[in-house]
């Protein structure tokens, strides 16, 4: 449904640092790099989710949820694992959450802006 989802930075390079290795660990890597602008993608060469650099104030910028889906439950956990070891905050920890519906598995955490940022599958039930 979405084609492409781009979120503004203060740091850029702790950004990318960030993202490099949260999405590594999903299947996907930066397609695009112009400096200012990064764009992540899977195998088909598109970029869906971009970063650029936020020049305003920080206090400005709102929070955002963004859920990036998983090949897995080990990649959700490996997710979760990898922004811990870049010094993200974990918001919830990998587990099945029945609550949002059977088989959700998802682990949640904050990135260097401070946005809520989700790895996810929607069929770990068994």
């Amino acid at each position: 449904m979405i084609d492409h989802l781009g979120i503004n930075c203060a740091d850029l390079e702790a950004s990318k640092a960030f993202y490099d290795g949260v999405l590594g660990v999903l299947g996907y890597g930066r397609i695009m790099d112009f400096g200012e602008v990064v764009g992540y993608g899977g195998k088909d060469g598109k970029p869906d989710f971009w970063i650029g650099h936020y020049a305003g104030q920080p206090e400005t910028q709102r929070e955002l949820h963004l859920a990036f889906e998983a090949p897995g439950k080990h990649a959700v956990d490996a997710f979760h694992a990898k922004a811990i070891e870049l010094g993200a905050e974990s918001l919830h920890e990998p587990r099945l959450r029945p609550e949002y519906h059977p088989g959700y598995y998802g682990a949640f955490v904050r990135d260097p802006d401070g946005n809520n940022v989700e790895a996810v599958i929607h069929d770990a039930s068994g």
